[in-house]
């Protein structure tokens, strides 16, 4: 692996456009001598413009951006029709149907869900199958409750005021989530047929229950905070304080979600195999999720136990070969903390590669909303010419956006395809949670240089990873703070 945080990596990683000869007006701007001013000047401002105005390929973009959006405006057309939906590696069974989080931020959970289909779909002889996202999103949320409270008790001696009290405060329950997270939930309540537990109205339009559960969550947090201030033990002495909020919590979300299947009571589901022949598989939530580590779903599986996969992530501000973790970042209190391997990209596409010749999907976390199209489908680093439209190129490299909060994980997806020539990857299949009328019938497409730039995490099998990247699963991890860009949540 390669060494992280050199300078001459940094440099490699800046996202450049084009390379283009410096125009008449930057020229003017640096070589002008002018004094120091700390205020902006109206006359400067004006000399501006006046000379923006001068060249004609201003007064056209002019027109075009202030009139349109102004990605749709630079949008390369080279870059679309490069992007094809053709792969030289493809998995056999990528999972269907396209599915759609609609308007929530449970990506993480139905990228999982995704991954977990497929072994499920395998094993049971499936042509299309869902599974219930929106039964690990009501655990998630009552289990989020909790943990925050926890927080709460266990910070009571921070300033209110503070950094960490505050970015607890900021987002007690919000809809998105981690691999390690997810992993809890299915440990703990296990997995169900979507149609057990089918997406009630704020599972699909989650804004108005989750601010309203935040709200009621912020108010226990000063209630708590003011009762442990009378106690020397908070947590012994607010055991009966802490139930009734948690039942509260419950309540709200249950009339909101809908009650969920019990994880440990028997459900019956009843299902046609592709060969259309009526089946039916009596077994609970816990032992339909258990399954996926049995040896029939493991050989159906190419070798892989879902249960067993990790997160490597790429960090160019750590070094690689290191265990990260997230101070204070969880979901369900005394299980697996979020934790990452961090690796160079080498590292983490060669094991992509790898999985997706063996036939298993790969849950990853990225960027999503840098140079990319949902319409079209297409995620690549020349889709957008910003220097073309505005005399200036975006030059952060990916540690430095990381280091200036300008990205972080803000979407999981699933990695189905790639295409490789000379044993380099090229572009990259996708499949999306955002329904078929994203993308192409909801499939999108990622330029290589985009995975460089804008993906942070895959969670891969350890059987394709190398000795020395799972032996940093023992390291003590170095702990982020919770507002580090490590701690985004997609």
């Amino acid at each position: 692996m390669e060494a992280g945080g050199s300078k001459s990596r940094l440099e490699r990683d800046y996202v450049y456009i084009k390379d283009r000869p410096s125009n008449k007006m930057s020229q003017h701007v640096t070589q002008a001598s002018r004094p120091y001013s700390l205020t902006v000047s109206i006359s400067t401002t004006e000399e501006w413009e006046k000379e923006l105005m001068e060249d004609p390929k201003n007064r056209l973009a002019l027109s075009a951006l202030s009139s349109n959006d102004p990605k749709a405006v630079l949008t390369q057309r080279s870059a679309t029709i490069a992007n094809t939906q053709n792969f030289n590696v493809k998995v056999e069974l990528e999972g269907a149907p396209i599915t759609n989080q609609r308007s929530s931020g449970r990506c993480w959970l139905f990228a999982a869900t995704n991954v977990f289909r497929v072994a499920i779909m395998k094993r049971y002889n499936l042509k299309e199958f869902e599974l219930s996202q929106a039964y690990l999103f009501y655990w998630d949320k009552l289990e989020k409750a909790n943990y925050f409270l926890e927080q709460i008790l266990e910070t009571v001696d921070e300033d209110l005021e503070g950094r960490l009290t505050q970015t607890l405060l900021e987002g007690p329950v919000g809809d998105g989530g981690q691999w390690d997270m997810v992993a809890n939930l299915v440990e703990k309540y296990g997995l169900v047929p979507q149609s057990f537990y089918p997406d009630s109205f704020s599972a699909s339009n989650s804004g108005a229950m989750s601010g309203l559960v935040t709200t009621k969550l912020r108010e226990y947090a000063l209630e708590l905070r003011q009762l442990a201030s009378r106690s020397s033990d908070a947590k012994q002495s607010l055991g009966a304080a802490k139930e009734k909020m948690m039942r509260e919590i419950h309540l709200m979300l249950t009339l909101m979600l809908g009650p969920p299947p019990s994880p440990d009571k028997d459900i019956t589901w009843e299902y046609y195999d592709k060969d259309e022949k009526f089946q039916s598989l009596t077994t609970t939530p816990l032992k339909f999720a258990g399954e996926l580590s049995s040896q029939a779903s493991i050989k159906a599986n190419s070798g892989t136990n879902v249960h067993e996969l990790f997160s490597l992530v790429n960090d160019p501000r750590n070094k690689y070969g290191q265990l990260l973790s997230v101070s204070r970042l969880g979901n369900v209190v005394g299980m697996r903390p979020v934790r990452y391997v961090n690796v160079d990209m080498t590292t983490m596409k060669t094991a992509c590669v790898s999985m997706l010749r063996a036939n298993i999907p790969i849950f990853f976390g990225c960027d999503v909303g840098k140079f990319s199209d949902r319409v079209s489908g297409v995620m690549d680093t020349n889709l957008v010419d910003y220097e073309l439209g505005f005399n200036t190129r975006l030059g952060l490299s990916k540690a430095h956006r990381l280091m200036t909060h300008e990205s972080a994980m803000t979407h999981a997806m699933v990695l189905t395809a790639v295409h490789v020539i000379d044993d380099k990857p090229v572009r990259w299949r996708v499949q999306n949670s955002w329904g078929e009328t994203s993308g192409s019938k909801g499939w999108f497409v990622m330029s290589d240089r985009w995975m460089d730039e804008f993906v942070y995490q895959a969670v891969v099998d350890p059987n394709f990873v190398g000795d020395d990247v799972k032996d940093v699963l023992k390291q003590e991890p170095k702990m982020l703070p919770l507002w580090d860009p490590m701690g985004a949540l997609a």
